[in-house]
């Protein structure tokens, strides 16, 4: 199944609504997650870059990676707050996102850290990063680690990492090429999906990074390059950010 939107940059779903966010708009389109029909968009004013979307069922909220700051955004688009840091710079520089529990994982653009924020959109921690791994995109492991899509410039080549707490390197996957701008979900098991839209394939590792198997290759996904992910452990369903020109569904228990 196809959900054709333009400009596509982030894709999420809360409850039984999948989100998805535009380049260069403030417009969140809204499409139901059982029939795919399209539902009233929320007019998220204020936002000017949307780069990602992510949700936290727990909290019953949307959050968008704007340029500087994320946005906190009610289902029904009744509520938007704007987040910013509380750094001196007051600047987030936000370019992926992801969530945990009531946490908020954000991965800034051109710095070599992850942040924390909570509930309310204070800063909880700043993870530092090697100063050789440019992170893309990272999401919180059932163990507490991070498992971040970096590009290491030492090596030169793109990376799969799992870090700790304090940031330091505890494993890497590097095999079965890699392009630049990894985008990650990963289920309760440790299992992590990655999307290469270099290489336009996706593909499943165990919790140790080792690679399990290519989940969907460029004739599944139609030739489309795929460069935001939203798995849905609970349905089985994967969502997935094609180029920019549409989002498409699989049922992954089914592969």
């Amino acid at each position: 199944m196809l959900l054709f939107v333009v400009g596509v940059t982030g894709v999420t779903q809360l409850g039984d609504v999948v989100y998805i966010v535009c380049d260069h708009s403030s417009t969140i389109r809204r499409f139901s997650a059982t029939t795919h029909q399209r539902l009233t968009d929320i007019d998220a004013k204020g936002v000017r870059d949307p780069w990602d979307i992510a949700a936290c069922e727990r909290m019953s909220q949307l959050y968008v990676a704007d340029w500087e700051c994320v946005w906190r955004v009610s289902p029904d688009g009744a509520d938007i707050k704007r987040w910013l840091s509380n750094s001196p710079s007051g600047r987030l520089g936000t370019c992926t996102l992801s969530v945990t529990s009531s946490r908020l994982l954000v991965t800034p653009f051109s710095d070599i850290h992850l942040i924390h924020l909570d509930a309310g959109g204070d800063e909880l921690r700043r993870v530092p990063l090697p100063d050789y791994m440019y992170p893309s995109h990272a999401v919180e492991s059932p163990s507490g680690t991070y498992i971040v899509g970096n590009r290491n410039t030492q090596l030169d080549q793109p990376q799969v990492s799992e870090v700790n707490t304090e940031g330091r390197v505890l494993r890497q996957f590097s095999g079965s090429p890699l392009g630049q701008f990894l985008h990650i979900a990963a289920d309760s098991r440790g299992n992590i999906i990655v999307a290469d839209g270099k290489y336009r394939h996706i593909l499943l590792l165990d919790a140790k990074l080792a690679l399990r198997r290519v989940i969907m290759d460029e004739h599944q996904l139609n030739y489309g390059p795929p460069f935001r992910l939203c798995y849905m452990e609970q349905s089985g369903q994967l969502l997935v950010g094609l180029g920019d020109s549409s989002v498409a569904v699989f049922d992954v228990l089914r592969r």
